[in-house]
């Protein structure tokens, strides 16, 4: 293998979103095989493609790997001689002990690098598009799922499925990720029951607080896990007063960033239900006006009504919704629906 012949593994290896660490030799005290500079491409299974070191370095290197693929933080390591091998963490270097006869020391960097991150969303509604749009800027593979989607009218998407049936959408894309149901009043039921098909990480409902809660009885009537349907959260969003499509999409996905970022208390922020006339996560206009002198202390939120033509859904433009989900609209006539619920 040549010097730079982990260049074209390390492709090979992101192209096929199979998670690896570039590791690179920073420094080095003789005598070692290895010398500053040095890389290599090493994966979860073992298997090191470059050079950065004998038989006594590499034990330490793919424990190392393996934690930093586990939890996707970059970590510095030592590798010195030591009377019996042991690690122990000096401020931000781990030093592994090395009981081989080479006497040498090295210090590596070790940076993973993951696959993207998996953001379904199923719906064919403006929110859905805006999220198709927008969530690859923030390091998401977005999968559409909606029923007769067409490829050519989301090319941001990674991969489009004209199909929302739950067994299908499931064998197509397996578990886990991240899952937004943006269908805004077409096909609400199908698509929830495909999301919850997914056993996503979590996912997010754009409705309505009431209409979340008729559409959550409906599928736990038909047969849903009662715990894997209260998970879903709805409204879905931060609390930043959006009204566009494209708002409501920048809502959801700060939320989904939040989540898988672990910086914010997700139980308050993102599953605790929403004010009285909250929509999207945000408060209410009286609320609002109520906590108007606490500005800047975090407590205050907008009111985010979209306006019927941006909403999507056909209950606001005076269209009936699909059968499915016009029987759960009729249940809950009282509260009107906001972002896109």
């Amino acid at each position: 293998m040549t010097s730079q012949n982990w260049l074209h593994i390390a492709h090979e290896l992101h192209s096929r979103q199979t998670p690896f660490a570039l590791v690179s030799v920073l420094r080095v005290s003789a005598p070692t095989s290895a010398k500053a500079g040095d890389k290599a491409v090493v994966t979860a299974d073992g298997q090191i493609h470059g050079w950065i070191g004998g038989g006594c370095a590499q034990p330490a290197v793919i424990k190392t790997v393996r934690a930093a693929l586990s939890d996707g933080q970059a970590r510095s390591i030592r590798i010195s001689p030591a009377q019996e091998s042991g690690e122990q963490q000096l401020s931000d270097v781990l030093e592994f002990g090395m009981a081989c006869h080479s006497g040498g020391t090295l210090e590596l960097f070790v940076d993973p690098v993951l696959p993207l991150a998996s953001l379904t969303v199923l719906g064919d509604s403006p929110v859905a598009r805006a999220l198709c749009d927008l969530a690859p800027r923030v390091g998401f593979a977005v999968h559409l799922v909606a029923q007769g989607a067409q490829a050519q009218d989301h090319p941001a998407a990674s991969r489009v499925l004209a199909s929302d049936d739950a067994a299908q959408t499931a064998a197509a894309l397996g578990t886990g990720g991240w899952v937004v149901v943006a269908t805004q009043g077409r096909r609400d039921l199908p698509a929830l029951k495909a999301a919850l098909a997914l056993r996503a990480r979590r996912t997010w409902f754009v409705a309505s607080a009431r209409k979340g809660a008729v559409l959550k009885e409906s599928l736990i009537a038909s047969g849903e896990d009662a715990s894997r349907v209260n998970a879903i959260v709805a409204p879905a969003g931060a609390a930043i007063g959006p009204q566009t499509p494209e708002e409501i999409a920048l809502a959801v996905l700060a939320a989904v960033v939040a989540a898988r970022r672990s910086q914010v208390n997700e139980a308050v922020a993102l599953s605790a239900p929403p004010p009285a006339g909250a929509c999207c996560g945000g408060a209410s206009a009286a609320s609002r006006a109520n906590k108007s002198h606490t500005a800047g202390t975090g407590d205050t939120a907008e009111t985010a009504h979209a306006p019927a033509s941006v909403q999507g859904s056909p209950s606001h433009s005076g269209v009936a919704l699909a059968a499915e989900s016009a029987a759960t609209e009729r249940a809950a006539p009282a509260a009107s629906s906001c972002c896109g619920g």
